[in-house]
């Protein structure tokens, strides 16, 4: 289970920004999972719960914002959904897209911090 890896990842992450903007603890992190990232996001939920155990961000929830698959067709440009398993066929003009345009991210996009009490 490689989600566990990646929860580490980003409590380690998450708590750095949080120390770094001077704040006691975080309340939650948003991620940007991409389709085509090999991450499931269920499994990334659970594992953030174990990650997350003993450290500053015990109390905080993970955000996921799951992002599609999307490739684009140079020949007649047309952007399209790849799905899932990915197809790379230009639905419109029937030819290979050389381009995907997104669904491969991994991303902490948002940490909620929480002030140091006064």
């Amino acid at each position: 289970m490689h989600e566990l890896s990646i929860a580490t990842a980003i409590v380690e992450r998450a708590g750095e920004i949080a120390r770094a903007d001077g704040a006691g603890g975080v309340s939650s992190v948003t991620v940007r999972v991409g389709e085509l990232a090999g991450v499931v996001p269920d499994a990334l939920h659970f594992a953030f719960e174990v990650a997350r155990d003993g450290t500053a961000l015990a109390a905080s929830r993970l955000v996921v914002e799951r992002v599609p698959a999307r490739a684009w067709c140079g020949e007649c440009a047309e952007e399209f959904a790849v799905g899932m398993p990915p197809f790379f066929w230009c639905p419109r003009c029937d030819r290979p897209s050389r381009e995907l345009r997104s669904g491969r991210e991994l991303e902490i996009t948002g940490v909620e911090a929480v002030p140091v009490p006064p």
